[in-house]
């Protein structure tokens, strides 16, 4: 028997690996065993090798042993810790094959990939919805729950994961950690820095397939390609409606609670709708932003301005169903029906 044979005498009969420890042999088997015999007293959570257990220990006992020395940021893993390190360096050693898109870390690098892909490997159990995103499923899961462990004690908001508690402190603190080189501007998260930094490099890297449109912005792409579903996700329990983006979806609500949160402050009148508000103070200031390059005559609210164009278009949209005439607008066609009425009425 030569010296390797005796080295690698522990050999697993299910998948032939071989092994000289006969602990390392030990803690292999429980990969085909399932065993876990390591439990957490916390949460009950048990895991198949010690280290591992160790390691969950630090989300209890809050232990972050690795300190960033240039910053003085601390982690709970090591893993974190190294990817944070890049934020310094700059480094983004994995690069998207199909759009040249770097990344930090791998494991974002990986979730970019299934913007190509479509793959949603991550399904749920109650509600069918998947997501292509482990951190997006975790989150939806606790729309089944209704667990909101995470309370802010300045607004009592609470939130599903502490990230996204620790994000929404920021409000609170006016905190803007992530700043911008070029123009100066500073940012509350992450993604919204990321997204202005193709404001600079003109980037646009999600693209619809249907159209050809290009989105500097996963979350404008996503919102663009309900154009060709007709996705409505956001439902309005009262009324029934449905809507396609979410701040629209906010601003209906207010017709049922009759909130209006926009209030000039020259006169006292309120809105429900930012527009709307914005549109208002014009009557104050006088600005006609929409102006005709034909005539030169300029209007306050742009739908003024595109009914004004009709007289240059001679473009007549409204028509009688009765008498099949065209009229440029729909008062013309309202005074239209009511003289008709009279007409008939008199004879």
């Amino acid at each position: 028997m030569d010296s390797l044979t005796q080295q690698r005498n522990y050999q697993c009969e299910q998948c032939g690996k071989s092994f000289s420890d006969s602990n390392v042999y030990k803690r292999h088997l429980r990969i085909h065993t399932g065993e876990k015999p390591h439990q957490c007293d916390h949460c009950k959570r048990a895991f198949g090798r010690l280290s591992s257990y160790k390691r969950h220990l630090r989300v209890h006992t809050g232990e972050k042993p690795f300190q960033c020395e240039q910053c003085g940021e601390s982690f709970t893993w090591l893993s974190s810790y190294k990817d944070h390190q890049r934020s310094h360096t700059g480094e983004k050693p994995y690069q998207c094959d199909q759009c040249g898109n770097t990344f930090t870390r791998l494991s974002s690098y990986k979730d970019h990939q299934r913007v190509h892909t479509g793959e949603k490997p991550y399904q749920c159990d109650q509600c069918e919805k998947a997501f292509s995103r482990l951190g997006d499923y975790k989150r939806h899961q606790l729309n089944h729950t209704g667990e909101k462990p995470h309370r802010c004690e300045q607004c009592g908001k609470s939130f599903c994961l502490l990230g996204d508690y620790k994000r929404h402190l920021r409000i609170h603190t006016g905190e803007k950690p992530y700043c911008c080189e070029q123009c100066g501007n500073s940012f509350t998260l992450l993604s919204s820095y990321k997204d202005h930094q193709r404001v600079h490099t003109g980037e646009k890297p999600y693209r619809c397939e249907q159209c050809g449109k290009s989105f500097s912005s996963l979350s404008y792409y996503k919102r663009h390609l309900r154009v060709h579903t007709g996705e409505k996700p956001y439902h309005c329990e009262q009324c029934g409606k449905s809507f396609r983006l979410l701040n629209v979806y906010k601003i209906h609500l207010r017709v049922h609670t009759g909130e209006k949160p926009y209030c000039c402050e020259l006169c006292g009148k309120s809105f429900s709708c930012p527009n709307y508000y914005k549109t208002h103070l014009r009557v104050h200031t006088g600005e006609k932003p929409f102006r005709c390059e034909q005539c030169g005559k300029s209007f306050r609210v742009s739908s003024e301005y595109k009914t004004h164009l009709r007289v240059h278009t001679g473009e007549k949209p409204y028509w009688c169903s009765r008498c099949k005439r065209l009229f440029a607008w729909a008062k013309s066609l309202k005074v239209h029906r009511c003289v008709a009425v009279d007409e008939e009425s008199f004879d």
